[in-house]
C-alpha cells in the first residue's frame, strides 16, 4: 500500500496579495452603528483595531480611496430602513478603491490592483470585503466614479421609470445642486426640458447654470413660491423632490394639470426623531384630484434590475465628457477637506448645513503596518 502523499495546493495563496507589494495590516479603522440615533455623531463609533476581513472564494478586499456620504447614511443609523437590524452594525454605502486580495472564483474576472467600486454596507472603513458579483469596475480610482453609485443612478432610473420627460416640459428640481439633483438637472437638460432648480447660494446658482439650469432660484434671497407662481403660472409638469416639509407643499402646488411629483427623500426631516418633517396632507387629495396630478415615491433598492444599464450609461456619459460629475471633498468646509474615517462625521454634518456642491465625498489614507 502507497503511503499517502499530502498535497498542498500554492495556487490559492497568490490571490492574497497586497496591490504593489505594500502591507495590508492586521487591524483597521470603522464606522460601526453602536446605537439607533438620527444623530449620526450619538449612533456611530469610529473603532480603531478592527480586524482586517478575509475575502471569501467569491469576494474582493477592497482597500478604500474614497467613500461616499448620502443623506440616508442618517436613516440607516436611525436603523429606519431595516428596524430588525440590532447594533452593532458597520455604517457607509459606497467606496470606491483598489483589490487588493481576492478569493479564487473571484480572481476569474478581477486581479490585483484593480480599481472597483461598490455599493454596499460597510463602506465606511479602511477596508471592505466586496462580493465580486456585485463589484463594478471602473477605469481607474476617481472619486468622480463615486457619484454615479447612488446619486446618478436615483436620478436616472426615477426620471426614465416615473419622469416621462419630453420635450418642452418644465421640469423642477430641489436641492438642484446636491448630489444626485445635479444628474437631476443634467438629464432633464438631455431630454430638453425646461429646468428650474432650488438652491441655497449665490454660488450654487452659478454652478447651476453651468450644467444647464434654466432658472436657479436661489431660497435665500428669492421666495420659491412667487417666482413659480409669476414665472410658472400653468405649473411645472415633472417636480424631482428630496427636500420634504414646507417645500413639498409648495412643490404640490406648482404642479401644472397632470404634473407628476417624485418623491426621491425628505432630509429635511431625516435629523427628528420620527424622520419626517410635517406637511399639509390635508388638502392633498383635493389638490391632487382638481389637477389629475400624482405623487410617486422613488427608492432605489426597488429598482436594482435597472441598475446596472443606468450605471453603465452613466459610465460611458461620464468617460466622454458628457455628464458633469461634481465632487465635494470639503475644501471650503470650515476644518477643510475631508480626510479619514474620523471625517465622515464633519461631512455627515457639513450636508445637513446644505452647504455641498455636488457629492460629498472623504478620501481615505492608509499607514502601513504588520501584515497578516
Amino acid at each position: 500500500m502507497r503511503a499517502l502523499r499530502t498535497i498542498v495546493d500554492m495556487s490559492y495563496a497568490r490571490h492574497f496579495l497586497d496591490f504593489q507589494g505594500s502591507a495590508i495590516p492586521k487591524t483597521m479603522q470603522k464606522l460601526v452603528v453602536t446605537r439607533l440615533s438620527p444623530n449620526f455623531r450619538e449612533a456611530v463609533t469610529l473603532r480603531r483595531d478592527c480586524a482586517v476581513p478575509l475575502p471569501g472564494d467569491g469576494d474582493l478586499l477592497v482597500r478604500n480611496r474614497f467613500v461616499g456620504v448620502n443623506a440616508s447614511d442618517i436613516n440607516y443609523s436611525a436603523g429606519r430602513y431595516n428596524p430588525s437590524m440590532r447594533v452593532p452594525f458597520d455604517a457607509g454605502f459606497e467606496g470606491i478603491g483598489e483589490v487588493v486580495a481576492l478569493g479564487l472564483s473571484a480572481s476569474a474576472s478581477y486581479t490585483v490592483g484593480q480599481a472597483v467600486a461598490y455599493m454596499a454596507p460597510g463602506s465606511f472603513a479602511e477596508y471592505t470585503v466586496v462580493p465580486a458579483n456585485i463589484a463594478i469596475p471602473v477605469p481607474s480610482v476617481k472619486p468622480e466614479y463615486l457619484t454615479l453609485l447612488v446619486s446618478g443612478t436615483t436620478a436616472h432610473i426615477s426620471l426614465a421609470e416615473l419622469g416621462e420627460l419630453s420635450e418642452g416640459k418644465k421640469v423642477l428640481v430641489t436641492a438642484a445642486a446636491g448630489g444626485t439633483g445635479q444628474f437631476a438637472v443634467q438629464l432633464s437638460k438631455r431630454a430638453k426640458c425646461h429646468v428650474i432648480g432650488t438652491c441655497s447660494s449665490d454660488e450654487k446658482s452659478v454652478f447651476l447654470k453651468s450644467i444647464g439650469c434654466d432658472r436657479p432660484i436661489n431660497y435665500k434671497t428669492e421666495d420659491v413660491a412667487s417666482v413659480l407662481k409669476q414665472e410658472y403660472p400653468e405649473g411645472v409638469d415633472v417636480v424631482y423632490e428630496s427636500v420634504g416639509g414646507s417645500l413639498f407643499d409648495l412643490a404640490v402646488d406648482a404642479l401644472a394639470t397632470k404634473g407628476r411629483l417624485i418623491v426621491i427623500g425628505f432630509i429635511s426631516g431625516y435629523q427628528t426623531p420620527t424622520g419626517l418633517s410635517p406637511v399639509k396632507a390635508g388638502t392633498l387629495p383635493a389638490k391632487l384630484l382638481k389637477k389629475s396630478a400624482s405623487i410617486q415615491g422613488f427608492f432605489l433598492n426597488h429598482y436594482l434590475s435597472k441598475y446596472q444599464a443606468a450605471l453603465d450609461h452613466l459610465l460611458k456619459m461620464c468617460e466622454h465628457g458628457e455628464l458633469v460629475c461634481e465632487v465635494d471633498l470639503g475644501a471650503y468646509s470650515p476644518r477643510g477637506t475631508f480626510t479619514g474615517l474620523e471625517s465622515v462625521f464633519r461631512a455627515v454634518e457639513y450636508m445637513y448645513m446644505r452647504k455641498n456642491t455636488g457629492k460629498i465625498v472623504v478620501e481615505l489614507s492608509h499607514t502601513v503596518s504588520s501584515k497578516l
